[in-house]
């Protein structure tokens, strides 16, 4: 993950402040905005304060009970100023009942579900938080393992939208010392499997700076030969491409390609 220290920098959902705080003691940004969604009695109840109070001591601002689907809840922050947004490996909280999953998946699944939340993510962030004349990004990190890799990041999130997929770079969490990337729903660490920060602005790829361009792989472009909603290909034959088509992990994509697009049709 490439940061530039002189940049304005606000951090999304960052469960136990850890990424925050080894954010803020190794790169030292002009400026950090720590922002998670519980409200402080649940991160201390969850995780512990550690990391909050650090943060305060350093003059960090940390804002609890912040969503970013919900602009309502940002009223401590200000608008239009960061140079970059990130999102840390973002999943849906687990369900606490049968009627709340029914209540938040009614005629939609787990895998809609959270496309949305990183849509809005982006969408918010380029329209609300970023500073129009600054370089204006958006990180994702998240893994090549389920459900994440179920998504489709590349490519599905930002239909019909103004916002430019850029490339991706790995995330090595050794160059964040005292991170610890946690369950979303419980104190528990999970494993440190490989990482990759996916890099989106409402600027084109050729107005990065040559730094973190230098950094990014490129988006695959993928021709007729390919699985779009697989990233599979290209194929050799006409019967590889039967086989591709038929085979259990294609028809999931498909299904879940095909919920999305449902759904952003009917929002």
């Amino acid at each position: 993950m490439y940061i530039n220290p002189n940049w304005r920098i606000l951090t999304i959902g960052d469960g136990d402040l850890s990424f925050s705080n080894a954010l803020l003691q190794h790169y030292a940004p002009t400026h950090l905005t720590a922002t998670i969604y519980d409200p402080l009695t649940t991160l201390e109840n969850k995780y512990g304060d550690d990391f909050y109070q650090k943060l305060l001591a350093n003059h960090c601002q940390v804002l609890t009970g912040f969503d970013i689907t919900k602009p309502e809840t940002w009223s401590e922050i200000n608008r239009h100023s960061f140079d970059l947004v990130i999102f840390q490996f973002p999943l849906v909280p687990g369900f606490t009942s049968k009627a709340e999953f029914n209540d938040k998946c009614a005629g939609i699944g787990i895998n809609t579900l959270n496309r949305r939340l990183l849509r809005q993510f982006l969408i918010n962030s380029s329209e609300q938080l970023l500073d129009p004349t600054g370089p204006q990004l958006c990180y994702i990190t998240s893994k090549d393992v389920k459900p994440y890799s179920e998504w489709n990041i590349q490519h599905s999130l930002i239909r019909n939208t103004d916002i430019y997929f850029l490339g991706e770079m790995n995330f090595d969490i050794a160059n964040f010392p005292g991170y610890r990337i946690r369950n979303v729903d419980r104190d528990k660490h999970v494993k440190d499997t490989k990482g990759i920060t996916y890099v989106w602005s409402p600027r084109p790829t050729n107005q990065l700076a040559l730094a973190l361009r230098a950094q990014l792989t490129p988006s695959t472009i993928l021709g007729d030969d390919c699985c779009h909603c697989c990233q599979a290909g290209p194929f050799t034959s006409a019967q590889h491409k039967e086989s591709h088509e038929n085979s259990r992990k294609h028809l999931r994509m498909k299904d879940f390609e095909q919920q999305w697009l449902d759904d952003l049709q009917a929002t």
